[in-house]
């Protein structure tokens, strides 16, 4: 049976994050997995039977922590300037909307481009070698999916009136920008983060607001 320590499981995918940004997909095994995070050889295949499990349990820990970061970033927002009350009607209140989550977009897409940066170039890695794994696809798929779910629930709890039909499309154009963010094809700054952080909010939920 599977060990169950989420310290040390956690200790494993997050060596594999490393991993896939300084040697690719390819350079992934259980043995690279277990030098990276300093653990005896055969820890690893007590947490994840094959190579397949342990890069969809590394896909999954990517998301993790995207979500934890971007929770924590929405409610210190909120928390700064609260929304709930005295919220504007009308044009007014669609377009503060609008101004808030550009805000919370290209906070978002600065931290994860520079801070985090490794974290979204193991996920592009992981996305390139799910077109030969359909497990690794599927997982992606559903994680996908998952975000898309949690980003409205997490805009309902904080107050943000965006429509949830217009999330998923939200969360595709945010990591088209942050693909381009992270792989160097445009300058990483704020005004560049706002400008695309901008253009995304504008084009998902004006028409829904």
């Amino acid at each position: 049976m599977p060990r169950t320590n989420p310290e040390r499981r956690r200790a494993l995918t997050d060596a594999a994050i490393g991993l896939l940004v300084d040697a690719g997909v390819h350079g992934l095994s259980h043995r690279s997995v277990e030098r990276a995070a300093g653990l005896p050889a055969g820890t690893a295949a007590n947490y994840f039977r094959g190579r397949e499990e342990l890069l969809v349990a590394t896909a999954r820990r990517i998301v993790e922590l995207h979500l934890a970061d971007a929770r924590a970033a929405t409610e210190a927002s909120v928390t700064a300037e609260p929304w709930g009350a005295g919220r504007l009607a009308g044009d007014d209140g669609r377009a503060a909307t609008l101004e808030r989550m550009t805000d919370l977009l290209a906070a978002s897409l600065l931290d994860a481009a520079t801070r985090h940066r490794d974290r979204y170039l193991a996920i592009a890695e992981l996305q390139l070698e799910a077109r030969r794994r359909p497990a690794l696809a599927q997982a992606l798929a559903g994680l996908a999916t998952q975000a898309s779910d949690l980003t409205a629930a997490m805009h309902a709890d904080t107050g943000l009136d965006v429509d949830p039909a217009a999330v998923p499309t939200l969360v595709l154009l945010y990591g088209g920008a942050l693909l381009t963010l992270v792989t160097g094809a445009v300058p990483v700054d704020a005004a560049t983060t706002r400008r695309l952080a901008r253009a995304m909010v504008h084009g998902s939920l004006a028409p829904a607001c």
